[in-house]
């Protein structure tokens, strides 16, 4: 898809959904990093293809938006499938599964975000379905019940999760096709995902502006895509072109210190540091310190502050380290030396 066809598609009424969209990859050459990944992705899939079969089930996890819901897309797209997307707190029922289930058509991409919260009655229906293709439903109770083995269409399942240590084993174990880590991305694609977006958006960044998005973008897409477009809002307010100066101004506007960190990070770390010395603490003592969920501080926080080598995980809680006491700019206690 061309730069002006997306233009085109974001139309002129700011519609984020809209321009979210046109900034998604819609080829694989257009998604940057995760190289690992896209190499046995394409095996997999030209496989599958020469064999006339469709593809295994596959999942995705890591930290949220590293792109596990784009490749998924992308999946579809290079199968000629139909993709069915839905999330694991979605799904509540039984019955809820198995109208997706059986709404499905031969070859269709059935992809299931959130898949760690799906609850282990679904996740025993789940097994054949995903195994044999077929779908064993119970009617009736007591000693009366019978179960009633329904032919599903193949179908290929994509999973994607933020917590992978929460998927039960034998649900993992169904995901023949490959269990795939998502990393982090480097700066320098990164960066690269900003002009791609700062292109199909239709304004210029100077490249020094593009390093410093690059540089507080928690080494995340989504997180990038966000600033960028905070910046050219801030850049239009100004009446300016994106230099280097005005994302400065626009991200410390909106709280994003140099190393991405937000004030909620900032607050975590001050926390351990200030009320627990330092450290360990437990997670359900900086949850209730913090009022934050525990989720939040696992898949959102901690991801980021645990690559900068921030705090540490140990057998007794987290830690903070001495570069973020250096980072806050608070002195290290001589004793932890």
């Amino acid at each position: 898809m061309s730069s002006s066809q997306n233009k085109n598609n974001t139309g002129t009424d700011g519609n984020e959904r809209v321009l979210d969209q046109a900034l998604r990859p819609s080829t694989w050459d257009e998604y940057i990093g995760q190289e690992a990944i896209k190499k046995n992705l394409s095996i997999l899939l030209s496989a599958a293809k020469e064999r006339n079969q469709i593809p295994e089930h596959i999942l995705f996890y890591g930290p949220p938006g590293l792109g596990k819901t784009t490749i998924a897309h992308l999946i579809a797209k290079e199968t000629g499938s139909q993709m069915k997307a839905t999330s694991g707190p979605a799904i509540e029922k039984v019955g809820d599964l198995a109208s997706i289930l059986t709404n499905l058509s031969s070859g269709d991409i059935l992809f299931i975000d959130e898949i760690h919260r799906l609850n282990k009655t679904i996740e025993e229906v789940l097994y054949p379905a995903m195994e044999s293709g077929v779908l064993d439903i119970i009617i009736g109770k007591g000693p009366s019940a019978r179960t009633i083995q329904l032919e599903l269409p193949a179908f290929t399942m994509i999973g994607a999760t933020t917590r992978i240590a929460m998927i039960s084993s034998p649900l993992r174990s169904r995901f023949s096709g490959g269990v795939h880590k998502m990393e982090f991305y480097t700066e320098d694609e990164i960066g690269k995902i900003i002009s791609r977006s700062s292109s199909i958006i239709g304004i210029e960044v100077e490249k020094e502006a593009v390093k410093e998005i690059a540089k507080r973008s928690r080494m995340t897409p989504r997180t990038a895509n966000y600033l960028l477009k905070r910046a050219r809002d801030f850049a239009q307010i100004q009446k300016s072109s994106i230099s280097n100066k005005i994302v400065s101004e626009a991200l410390s506007l909106l709280g994003v210190d140099e190393m991405g960190l937000v004030e909620s990070d900032r607050k975590l770390l001050q926390t351990i540091i200030e009320k627990f010395g330092g450290g360990p603490v437990g997670l359900n003592t900086l949850s209730a310190s913090l009022s934050e969920e525990e989720a939040t501080i696992e898949e959102f926080h901690e991801p980021y502050l645990l690559q900068l080598g921030f705090i540490e995980r140990t057998p007794r809680g987290r830690i903070a380290t001495q570069k973020a006491y250096t980072h806050l700019n608070i002195e290290y206690p001589i004793e932890n030396n």
